[in-house]
C-alpha cells in the first residue's frame, strides 16, 4: 500500500524576483475561497485502502485545468503487492506551468496527501488512515472536519492555491513554480527516491508540508521500523508439551524491548518504541506456531545503527531464536532550516520525506493544523488556518526565491 505526497516546486533561473506584472498564461484570479473549495474536493474523494488512484487523478485534472504541465512517472512498490491492477497503478505527479520547463528548479516545496493503514499487510502506509470519514464543515466554530482534512490535504489547497496565487499577480515567473506529487513517504520513501533517480535540478531550498499548528520546524525524530518474529511448533492445545508457543516466545522480547532505554538528546527528548502490531497462531484451541510484532522506532539521538544494535542484543538475550528484520535503515534525527523570519518554531515526532530527497539545499517544513488531530476520529481544522496557510507558504517561497 502507498502514500500519496504532495511535491510543490519552485523553480528560478536568477537568485532575484523578476519585477511584479500581471501574467497573461492562463491562470484565473484567485480569491480566499479558492483554498476552501479546492480542500474540501481533496477531503471529500475517499484516498484509503486502494482508492489513492483517483484522487492522483484529481490532482492531475485539476493542475492541467490551471495551465500546467502534468508528467506521471511510475513507481515500483516498496512492498511486494499482490497482483491487482489497483496496486500497479502508482505513480509520482510532476507539474509546472505550461509555458516554462522543469528545468532550473531552485525551491521544491512538499506534503504528503493521505495515510493508509491496510489490514495485514506490513506496508501500511498512505497519509490517510481508515476509516473514511465524509467532509463536514460546522458554520458555529467554523471548524472543518473529515478523513486527511489536517494531514495532509490541508497542506496540499494551500501550497497549490498559494502557487496559483503569486503566478496570477505576477509576483513569480511561471519558470519559478513547479509541483511534485509522490507516494510512499511513510515507509521507506520509494516515491521521493524514485524521483530522485528522474533528472532534476539541484534545487536551493525544499519547502515540505505537514502539520506544524502553522510553525516552522527545527526538526524531527529520526525513524526506524522492523519486525520480531518468533517461529515455534504448532499443535493441539490440550497437550502443550508436544509444541512450542510462538506468542509465549514472543512476549517476553517485547516486553524487553518494551522498557529498552534508547539513544535521548536535549533537543528531541527520548526515543520512543511503540509496539503497533501483533499477529499470532491461528486459534484458541491451535498451539501458536509462529507470532510477528510490527515496531516503530522515533530516534531522538544517535544514528540508527546505534538504535539497531541496542534492538537486536535485546531480543537475541531473550530468545537466539527470535528474527529481527529492519524494514530499510532508517534515519537519525533531522534538522531543519527555521531561519525565515515571522514564524514561531518547534520540533515534531513524526517523519518526513526531508531525510530522501538528495542535494545539498535548506529545508523547511509548515502547514496547518495539529499532528495530534490528524488520523483521529475528530480530525479537524479552521477555515482560518487554512487561509493563514496561504499567506504561509507565499512568504516561504516568497524568501526562498529572494535569496
Amino acid at each position: 500500500m502507498y502514500r500519496w505526497l504532495l511535491r510543490f516546486a519552485l523553480l528560478s533561473a536568477s537568485t532575484a524576483l523578476r519585477p511584479q506584472h500581471p501574467l497573461n498564461q492562463g491562470f484565473a484570479a484567485l480569491d480566499t475561497t479558492d483554498v476552501y473549495s479546492l480542500h474540501r474536493k481533496l477531503v471529500e474523494i475517499q484516498s484509503i485502502s486502494d482508492s489513492e488512484h483517483a484522487i492522483g487523478e484529481f490532482l492531475a485534472s485539476h493542475l492541467k485545468a490551471q495551465n500546467f504541465n502534468v508528467e506521471k512517472h511510475p513507481v515500483r512498490p516498496f512492498y511486494s503487492l499482490k497482483d491487482d491492477e489497483k496496486h500497479q497503478q502508482r505513480f509520482n505527479l510532476l507539474a509546472y506551468p505550461s509555458s516554462s520547463s522543469s528545468n532550473g528548479t531552485r525551491v521544491l516545496l512538499t506534503a504528503q496527501q493521505c495515510v493508509l493503514l491496510v489490514d495485514s499487510s506490513p506496508c501500511i502506509s498512505l497519509d490517510t488512515v481508515p476509516p473514511f470519514i465524509p467532509y463536514s464543515y460546522n458554520s458555529t466554530t467554523h471548524q472543518i472536519s473529515g478523513r486527511g482534512s489536517v494531514d495532509a490535504k490541508a497542506c496540499i489547497a494551500a501550497q497549490v492555491t498559494a502557487a496559483i496565487s503569486l503566478l496570477q499577480s505576477g509576483a513569480v515567473a511561471p519558470s519559478s513554480l513547479s509541483l511534485l506529487y509522490v507516494v510512499g513517504e511513510e515507509l521507506g520513501g520509494d516515491g521521493m527516491r524514485a524521483f530522485n533517480s528522474i533528472p532534476h535540478p539541484a534545487y536551493e531550498t525544499v519547502i515540505f508540508g505537514e502539520p506544524t499548528d502553522l510553525k516552522l520546524a527545527s526538526g524531527h525524530k529520526g525513524n526506524l521500523a522492523f519486525t520480531v518474529t518468533a517461529i515455534g511448533k504448532g499443535g493441539h492445545s490440550g497437550y502443550p508439551w508436544l509444541g512450542e508457543n510462538a506468542n509465549s516466545m514472543l512476549l517476553p522480547a517485547l516486553l524487553a524491548l518494551d522498557h529498552l532505554p534508547l539513544p535521548n538528546s536535549k533537543k528531541y527528548g527520548n526515543t520512543t518504541l511503540n509496539i503497533g502490531k501483533m499477529v499470532g497462531g491461528e486459534a484458541s484451541n491451535v498451539i501458536a506456531s509462529s507470532a510477528y510484532a510490527d515496531i516503530q522506532v522515533r530516534i531522538a539521538g544517535g544514528e540508527p545503527e546505534v538504535s539497531q544494535s541496542q534492538i537486536v542484543d535485546a531480543v537475541k538475550d531473550v530468545d537466539e531464536r527470535l528474527r529481527v528484520h529492519f524494514w530499510s535503515q532508517g534515519y537519525g534525527p533531522v534538522d531543519i532550516d527555521h531561519d525565515v523570519e515571522g514564524f514561531e518554531t518547534m520540533t515534531v515526532n513524526y517523519g518526513t520525506d526531508i531525510p530522501w530527497l538528495d542535494g545539498d539545499h535548506k529545508r523547511y517544513l509548515f502547514g496547518p493544523g495539529s499532528i495530534l488531530d490528524a488520523h483521529s476520529d475528530h480530525e479537524h481544522l479552521s477555515l482560518q488556518d487554512l487561509a493563514e496557510a496561504v499567506e504561509g507558504y507565499k512568504k516561504l517561497i516568497i524568501a526562498a526565491l529572494g535569496r
